[in-house]
């Protein structure tokens, strides 16, 4: 169809000077735009649905960029994105050197700030805001989007508390649709449902106790009324919320009633709504899969396993899990540092507890991964999750610190399984008397094994194994991107003799493996989808350095820099550690 309104507004004032009955129909191209490039680009598509009549009624009321707009994760800021003068370049979203799936500073000055992780946006528009006081710019205003999910986290409580003892003029709209990526949890989310049909006393509201002016709840796709109420709250001095029901997947009524499955949903018919399945008979399975599915093999026959996830059930596959036991298995919401202590908690009680979160999510718990569990030596199992370069949602969730990260924590046990198979054998092995913490680390997709169903078997922890006898050079690899450098010494043939050990521990190293390569060969190469700068190949340095090797190591990782979104694939041959440029490494250190 053709869009009239939506392609005549390529920024917030164009949309300002449509009238306010006019804004119905540019809510309905919006939604339809959204749909027809998410349907084959793929992206987040539910989220931004979801907050399309309140992303028009921000925009049309407050003057962006001048007041300034601050969206959480940024999930839901595609239809942001479209309305702030990247209609025209969308379609480039999430793909190699197009526009980012979240905000982005240096993207547009509408992204006022980068929200790729969640429940920072109050206190960053709250640190705008005093700013603007500072600055006695006391007319600009600020806004903080955040979702029902997101407000659950401690960081958002944090600012709640500091903003209500403050004049500053911060409005925090509270997008609720009880669901982040799986449905909210927690006693707030109790709260806010009761909130929505009316229940909640007259005398007990939890926002005006942290001394916020609170308004709501209100229709969140209904424009005149989101209208009328910024109006209202534009007169209001010092900090306050606005109560805002949505419904995530709003105008796609698959994504309404699959709200898990629609969050983003990969490729599907726009017409029917109808997700276009994958090919995916007779393949591997995904990593996160033979996690949650060997987890609860284990679980089945060991009451003592429990397992506790940061909101990522499905994401994590610790669904399986939850779905057999629910006793056993938590969802403890977007609180990554909850989730670390509340697993010491249980271990220390004689519980064998995996704590599944994402690599980039962990940053966010580094503080209790030290103090609570490693520095007491608790016997903490982390399953970490989308290790390394997960591709399309870029610099924010690229996993690729905590190797160099975790690797300076004394008590911890970091391995990296190369396959299925070894994931498997690791989870049953960190079962098995455990005297410490560990962390095993894995990547985001599938593996090359499809029988990964092998009997349990313990490893020993700290050792490596030869995959491939060589003579004139050796490539030691950390984790899944062994199987690149599989795929480059067999592109070579019989050219080259390499050979190739996958080492499985960061730490402790396999040092009598390391010794007798530095005896053996001249040339070595360190190959790990983690930072360069005090990961895997620095640890072998330094144990070099020590038993004073005379040749040449060539590290090969992930640069010091910020990588962007794109395919893996694309992103592994950016960064120099794709099959294809492991090759043509050893080709040029060996000709």
């Amino acid at each position: 169809m053709s869009r009239t309104l939506l392609s005549n507004i390529n920024s917030p004032k164009d949309l300002r000077q449509l009238n306010p009955d006019q804004l119905v129909r540019v809510a309905k191209e919006l939604r339809e735009f959204i749909i027809d490039v998410v349907s084959t680009k793929e992206g987040h598509l539910g989220a931004s649905l979801g907050v399309v009549e309140l992303t028009i009624a921000l925009h049309y009321y407050f003057d962006t960029p001048s007041d300034l707009l601050v969206w959480d994760v940024g999930h839901q800021a595609y239809g942001h994105k479209i309305l702030t003068g990247r209609r025209d370049i969308f379609e480039t979203n999430r793909k190699l050197n197009g526009i980012s799936g979240f905000p982005k500073r240096d993207e547009s000055p509408y992204d006022t700030f980068g929200v790729g992780h969640s429940s920072t946006s109050i206190s960053a528009a709250l640190g705008m805001a005093i700013s603007s006081q500072l600055k006695g710019d006391f007319d600009k205003q600020h806004i903080a989007v955040i979702g029902d999910a997101s407000i659950a986290s401690g960081m958002a409580f944090e600012g709640l508390n500091h903003a209500g003892v403050t004049k500053a003029n911060l409005l925090v709209v509270l997008n609720d649709n009880a669901i982040g990526i799986d449905p909210s949890v927690g006693a707030l989310k109790s709260y806010l449902t009761k909130a929505k049909i009316g229940k909640k006393p007259p005398n007990d509201n939890i926002i005006e106790a942290l001394n916020f002016h609170y308004e709501g709840p209100i229709d969140g796709h209904d424009l005149p009324e989101l209208l009328k109420a910024f109006e209202k709250l534009r007169a209001i001095k010092g900090p306050k919320l606005l109560h805002v029901i949505t419904k995530k997947g709003k105008g796609l009524k698959q994504a309404e009633e699959d709200q898990v499955k629609y969050h983003a949903p990969g490729k599907f018919d726009k017409t029917t709504g109808e997700v276009i399945p994958k090919n995916n008979q007779d393949l591997p399975p995904k990593f996160q899969d033979v996690f949650g599915l060997t987890v609860l093999e284990l679980a089945q026959n060991d009451e003592s396993i429990v397992g506790i996830t940061p909101a990522m059930p499905t994401g994590s596959s610790l669904k399986f899990m939850m779905e057999e036991f629910p006793d056993r298995a938590f969802d403890v919401g977007i609180a990554e540092q909850h989730a670390v202590t509340l697993a010491a908690g249980m271990a220390t009680q004689g519980h064998k507890v995996f704590c599944a979160i994402y690599s980039t999510f962990l940053q966010r718990a580094y503080d209790q991964v030290i103090h609570d569990v490693a520095l007491q030596n608790i016997p903490v199992i982390f399953c970490i999750d989308r290790a390394g370069l997960v591709g399309n949602d870029g610099a924010t969730h690229h996993g690729v610190f905590d190797l160099a990260f975790l690797r300076c924590i004394p008590n911890l046990i970091i391995a990296a399984p190369a396959d299925a198979i070894e994931l498997r054998q690791l989870l049953y092995t960190a079962t098995q008397d455990l005297q410490q913490p560990m962390a095993i680390r894995y990547p985001r997709g599938r593996g090359e094994i499809k029988d990964w169903k092998h009997p349990f078997k313990r490893l020993d922890v700290g050792r490596g194994r030869c995959l491939q006898e060589g003579s004139e050079l050796a490539v030691l690899s950390l984790g899944s991107i062994s199987s690149n450098v599989s795929n480059s010494i067999k592109a070579i043939g019989s050219k080259f003799s390499v050979a190739h050990y996958d080492m499985r521990f960061l730490k402790p190293l396999d040092e009598d493996l390391l010794k007798s390569v530095f005896k053996k060969f001249k040339h070595i190469i360190t190959v790990e989808d983690g930072t360069v700068k005090g990961g895997f190949g620095d640890a072998v340095l330094e144990l070099a350095q020590f038993e004073n090797y005379k040749g040449e190591i060539h590290k090969l990782g992930i640069p010091d820099r910020f990588i962007e979104h794109g395919d893996t694939d694309q992103l592994y041959e950016l960064v120099g550690i794709s099959s294809e440029k492991i090759r043509d490494k050893i080709i040029f250190i060996l000709t």
